[in-house]
C-alpha cells in the first residue's frame, strides 16, 4: 500500500486576547481581581481557535470570560502590526504543535485606594 501525499495544513495561527476572572486554584497571584493572556491558538478558523483555547484553559482551573481575536499573522501585517521575532517564533511553534500557546499573562487589581 503505497502512503498517502500528505496534504498542507489547513490550520492557522491566530493572535487571542482572553480575559479571565478569578477561580480556586487559577494560579493568579491572591490579590488579583482577574487577568489577561495573550495566546497564539491554531485552528482551521478563528471559531476553532478560540474553542479550543477556552477549553484548554478550563481545564487549566482558569475562568475565561471575554475573547478578542486579531487575527492572523498575515492579516495582522495587513492592518499594520508591528510583529517582533519573538511573536512570530511562539506564533510558528503553535502551527508546528497544532496548539495553544500563552504568550503572557498579566493579572489586574482593584484599583481601589488601600485603606
Amino acid at each position: 500500500m503505497a502512503d498517502k501525499e500528505k496534504k498542507p495544513s489547513r490550520q492557522k495561527v491566530f493572535t487571542l486576547l482572553v480575559q479571565v476572572g478569578r477561580k480556586e486554584g487559577d494560579g493568579l497571584p491572591s490579590a488579583a481581581t482577574g487577568g489577561a493572556l495573550m495566546i497564539y491558538a491554531s485552528g482551521v478558523d478563528e471559531a476553532e481557535a478560540v474553542r479550543e483555547t477556552v477549553a484548554i484553559l478550563k481545564q487549566a482551573d482558569l475562568a475565561p470570560l471575554d475573547v478578542t481575536g486579531y487575527g492572523t499573522l498575515d492579516e495582522r501585517l495587513s492592518e499594520g502590526h508591528d510583529i517582533s521575532d519573538e511573536e512570530r517564533e511562539l506564533m510558528a511553534r503553535a502551527l508546528a504543535e497544532n496548539s495553544v500557546v500563552v504568550a503572557q499573562m498579566t493579572p489586574f487589581y482593584d484599583d481601589k485606594p488601600l485603606q
